[in-house]
């Protein structure tokens, strides 16, 4: 009785669900022809919208609603600073209370980088400042799935600016520029090549990160004496 069981429920499985049909049929007729199937050709995949050629327009198109944050809560954040500036800062995302402030790095994290600012002779008035992520994701993590386009994003980002110099600041900044997690591309001066040359790039902590391990900030000066390594301040 089991092994009988066991066949009307693979049969079931499989789909049958009737041992006798109703119209008798020839078995020895050869089979009928499958119905042909017709391929339904996909839809074509969303084209992402062309990024403004002009720094001006980019930062406008970077606040619109053709960017990947679009349907992200809170304020989308502009960059700032020089558009010839010979050092520029990417920084992973605004912080809590930044959209308040309409700025990045405010607070306590934003005190500490004017710190490291000024200890290699810099502010914010000389360095251009942006984020790999105009809007606070949640929880702060950058989500997988748009990971790509918003490095695409950022990289563009830095041919328009083309600075001498680029601080990278935090894991998500290091992934989008150098494809590799920081620390692991800490210690070395990095080339990124653009259309109008070629950026010497430093990855470091971000300072979120060193107000919690105050440690790392011998290792933050490293990183800073070899972003202005050769550059006139």
């Amino acid at each position: 009785m089991s092994s009988a069981m066991s066949a009307l429920d693979w049969w079931q499985e499989a789909g049958v669900d009737v041992l006798v049909d109703d119209d008798p049929r020839d078995w020895l007729a050869e089979p009928m022809a499958a119905p042909v199937a017709f391929a339904v050709a996909a839809a074509p995949a969303a084209v992402p919208a062309a990024m403004p050629a002009a720094l001006a327009d980019f930062i406008a198109w970077r606040g619109g609603d053709a960017v990947p944050e679009v349907a992200w809560r809170g304020v989308s954040i502009a960059a700032s600073g020089p558009a010839d500036a010979q050092v520029m800062v990417l920084v992973d995302c605004p912080d809590k209370d930044d959209g308040d402030a309409g700025t990045l790095m405010t607070g306590a994290t934003g005190a500490l980088f004017d710190r490291m600012l000024a200890a290699i002779g810099l502010s914010r008035e000389t360095v251009h400042l942006a984020a790999v992520c105009a809007k606070r994701p949640v929880a702060g993590r950058m989500p997988r799935d748009v990971e790509a386009r918003l490095a695409e994003i950022s990289q563009h980002h830095i041919g328009l600016v083309a600075p001498k110099r680029l601080l990278l600041l935090g894991n998500a900044a290091s992934r989008a520029i150098l494809g590799a997690e920081m620390p692991g591309t800490r210690g070395s001066l990095h080339p990124f090549n653009h259309k109008r040359g070629q950026t010497g790039v430093v990855a470091s902590f971000h300072p979120r990160f060193l107000i919690e391990k105050p440690a790392a900030k011998a290792e933050a000066w490293k990183d800073l004496q070899l972003l202005m390594g050769g550059l006139s301040a």
